[in-house]
């Protein structure tokens, strides 16, 4: 067995959606995950459009860190803002 058949047969169940009935922001990252890692880009995009912006986040979090850029801290503010409406509009188009 490999690595993405041992995170799809043990993935993690939403509180909210256990619980409420409701999906939450984020419900389908952890099979967008899945899908990236198999390398079905398309599909892990429409699970989850903002993977791959939080991913991006992350490394430039990293590349700032080590790299100091001037401008960095602007950067990754702007870049967090764009993520979250990225969350945000996909939550609003997947329930209304």
């Amino acid at each position: 067995m490999d690595f993405t058949q041992w995170l799809e047969n043990n993935l993690l169940t939403c509180p909210y959606k256990n619980y409420l009935g409701i999906d939450c922001f984020g419900c389908g990252m952890q099979r967008s995950i899945i899908a990236l890692l198999k390398g079905n880009f398309l599909e892990s995009f429409y699970l989850y459009p903002a993977l791959t912006p939080i991913i991006s986040l992350f490394l430039l979090l990293i590349a700032h860190l080590i790299f100091k850029f001037k401008n960095g801290a602007n950067w990754l503010k702007y870049h967090f803002v764009f993520v979250v409406l990225i969350i945000f509009i996909g939550f609003i188009i997947n329930h209304f």
